[in-house]
């Protein structure tokens, strides 16, 4: 199945339709798809590299609480983007060391 060409794809990720027509990629024979091993068997040290690189660091447990913000506060948060809740537990973890000290 031959994928198509997207435009708007291409140009978020610096290709040209040049340079998806220069790629030949044929199906594989059923001969090659029988010789294919997982990542994990075929090159262990890479696929331990990519997934502890994946790791992060220690995990914070979080639980998910119902508060009421108004109206006005509630868009702004949401209106700075992606990662609005975080930067607010944040925020209400700098407010709670600041009341320990």
């Amino acid at each position: 199945m031959e994928k198509e060409f997207d435009p708007a794809h291409a140009a978020a990720h610096g290709y040209t339709r040049e340079d998806w027509q220069s790629v030949e990629s044929p199906e594989l024979t059923s001969e090659e798809l029988a010789r294919l091993r997982p990542m994990r068997q075929a090159m262990p040290d890479l696929h331990a590299a990519l997934t502890q690189a994946r790791k992060r660091g220690p995990e914070r447990r979080k639980t998910a609480v119902s508060i009421r913000l108004d109206d006005d506060v509630l868009a702004k948060l949401r209106a700075s983007g992606p990662g609005w809740q975080s930067r607010v537990n944040e925020a209400v973890r700098r407010m709670v060391q600041q009341e320990r000290e």
